[in-house]
């Protein structure tokens, strides 16, 4: 090769690699993230030497070898996107729910290399998958009730129509047609579902955002105590009527009359407000709140078998079954969105919401008992700042379970203190627990979605979110032995930031409070909150004030707003003013302008004092 020829493939090359360079530069900055949540990421082969984790931001199944009982990598399988639950039907099968793409993965792993041999298309967003039936051959995925793929008309604004969906799919005989043939799909009179749990014979599902039988009654019946009369006022102002003090600022600021959040008393069969008062008059509807629905998978098609249960918590992340006695435990938070206002309560020295926003539990369903166990019940909520010492003893957001085999151990993930909780099930089912770190294994990688537990080797394995990582404990000493990393195609920002949204020792002092609690994986938990302050003053609304009709007088901000919507933290980007009102913003600040998003999103800071404590 000549000289000249050599300096053109030189410079050929490295064109080539300035190409490469900005192509994988542009791949890293137009990652987008959807902040999906893994439900069910780790499952075993069924001899025990293969470890199968839905790699979520990749959208791969990632094959490890566990001969010597640590993760060796072995191979990927491209699947959809944002895989967050595997399932295990034999050593040759295996199955993979993709949240966003709205199907399931079925993979031949026996293959070389591994493959996707079949893409089964499901209700939208699927979260959780298991296997029952006769030689569990059935598989029940749990969807939401609508999306591309349902053949059925969702109705989507027809009152009294349920939103939990349940797929059913005969791995044996899935048909020719594209995207498989369901057997049946079933439905349930709840929100979109989320955690599956089986002994083989029955299937559970579990209601995702299943309220906790709060509603919201209009100013105008709350000005006249319950009446469907107008909104009172004097002097073009609007006046506080039924609503309970304070409804004025520190300053004596009045506020305008807003709506209120009330909640039904199971005792009393009432709709009641934070005094206690009966407000069934403005409310003339039944709330149902149905968490957990059993269904028969010995016949074929399964049906629903008429089972259900209610006060199981707000927000339902998992479930599993105690092999030995038979009972359930469903990991939720139990939210307090009928608490009016945030902040130290100072003025008033009323009540509030600071720290003490959802609660972590574990629920036992025991027969017919509805059993909730709180988690953290050391917290003093009334204290803050908690003392030293309380939040290492606190476990947050509950996700994944795993019951051994001769049913006396529970482990589980607490996503939000980076920690796996162990339990004996007989002092979670009885309340007589006390919690203490000294039961807690403390992990190396943060956010801590799934585990599954590996007894012939004495091996628990823990897949953790932030760093898309696994920790591998000794169960004889409970301690983390080893952390391997996964494939992260997340930009370092991403990561970094996932600490702010979920990490409980890092936003509060009592170890439970984060800001996820309500933006549930970044999104909503589905309930109105009424977030006032009353020890706060009036800000700026500027330069456009609101001139909303019902709130005539009121073009500032004033810290008493009402009850308003959770938000999704979604799709936050270049939208400058930002919250319910626009009140986080830098056009509240003498020459600020309205239109910095940096600039308004730093004032959510506050939130982590007046919220989240």
């Amino acid at each position: 090769m000549s000289l000249a020829q050599r300096a053109i493939l030189h410079w050929v090359f490295a064109f080539l690699a300035l190409v490469l360079f900005h192509a994988s530069s542009a791949r890293a900055q137009s990652f987008v993230n959807f902040e999906s949540i893994p439900v069910r990421p780790l499952a075993l082969s069924a001899d025990g030497t293969k470890l199968f984790a839905a790699n979520t931001p990749a959208g791969q199944l990632e094959i490890f070898d566990l001969q010597n009982g640590t993760p060796v990598y072995q191979a990927s399988v491209a699947v959809g996107v944002d895989p967050v639950a595997v399932a295990v039907r034999d050593d040759s099968q295996v199955l993979v729910v993709n949240h966003l793409s709205d199907s399931v993965s079925v993979v031949d792993t026996t293959s070389n290399p591994p493959r996707v041999t079949r893409t089964l298309l499901t209700g939208d967003e699927p979260r959780d998958i298991v296997l029952a039936g006769p030689g569990r051959s059935l598989a029940f995925i749990a969807a939401a009730h609508r999306g591309q793929n349902n053949p059925n008309d969702p109705q989507l604004s027809t009152p009294g129509v349920g939103r939990t969906d349940v797929w059913v799919f005969d791995l044996d005989n899935l048909g020719a047609g594209m995207g498989g043939d369901e057997v049946d799909i079933l439905t349930f009179f709840g929100q979109e579902p989320r955690p599956l749990a089986t002994d083989g014979d029955t299937v559970w599902v579990g209601v995702f955002m299943s309220g906790n039988q709060t509603t919201i009654i209009g100013e105008a019946a709350v000005c006249n105590g319950g009446s469907s009369a107008g909104p009172c006022s004097v002097s073009g102002l609007v006046m506080p009527g039924g609503l309970p003090a304070p409804n004025r600022n520190a300053s004596g600021i009045i506020g305008p009359e807003t709506g209120l959040i009330v909640r039904m008393n199971p005792a009393s069969g009432n709709w009641e407000d934070e005094l206690g008062r009966n407000w069934n008059n403005a409310v003339r509807f039944n709330l149902p709140d149905y968490d957990l629905f059993g269904i028969d998978a010995t016949v074929f098609p399964p049906v629903s078998n008429g089972v259900r249960h209610s006060g199981v918590g707000t927000i339902l992340m998992n479930a599993v079954i105690n092999p030995v006695n038979g009972k359930i435990y469903v990991s939720n938070t139990e939210a307090r969105n009928e608490v009016r206002f945030e902040g130290h309560g100072d003025f008033f020295g009323n009540d509030s919401v600071q720290g003490h926003l959802h609660e972590s539990r574990i629920t036992v369903i025991d027969g017919n008992q509805v059993l909730p166990r709180h988690l953290n019940k050391h917290i003093d909520y009334s204290i803050v700042p908690s003392p030293q010492g309380v939040a290492q003893h606190s476990l947050s957001t509950p996700q994944e379970m795993v019951v051994s085999s001769d049913g006396t151990t529970l482990y589980v993930v607490a996503f939000s203190s980076g920690k796996v909780g162990v339990f004996d099930t007989a002092e979670l089912e009885s309340d007589t627990f006390v919690p203490d770190s000294s039961t807690h294994i403390q992990l190396s990688g943060g956010g801590p979605g799934g585990l599954v537990l590996h007894e012939a080797i004495d091996r628990l394995y823990v897949l953790t979110r932030f760093d898309n990582g696994i920790s591998v404990i000794d169960t004889n000493t409970n301690t983390e032995v080893e952390h391997i990393q996964i494939f992260n195609p997340e930009p370092t920002k991403i990561r970094a930031g996932r600490l702010f949204l979920y990490d409980a020792l890092v936003s509060s002092s009592n170890g439970e409070a984060h800001c996820a609690q309500c933006h549930v994986s970044g999104n909503m938990d589905g309930l109105s909150w009424d977030l006032g302050d009353p020890d706060l003053e009036e800000i700026l609304n500027n330069p456009i004030p609101l001139r909303i009709p019902i709130l005539s007088g009121f073009e500032d901000f004033h810290p008493l707003k009402g009850p308003m919507l959770t938000q999704t933290f979604r799709g936050m980007d270049n939208h400058g003013s930002m919250h319910w009102r626009g009140d986080r913003t830098g056009g509240n600040d003498p020459g600020g302008d309205p239109f910095d998003e940096d600039a308004a999103f730093k004032k959510f800071n506050p939130a982590f004092t007046g919220l989240l404590g």
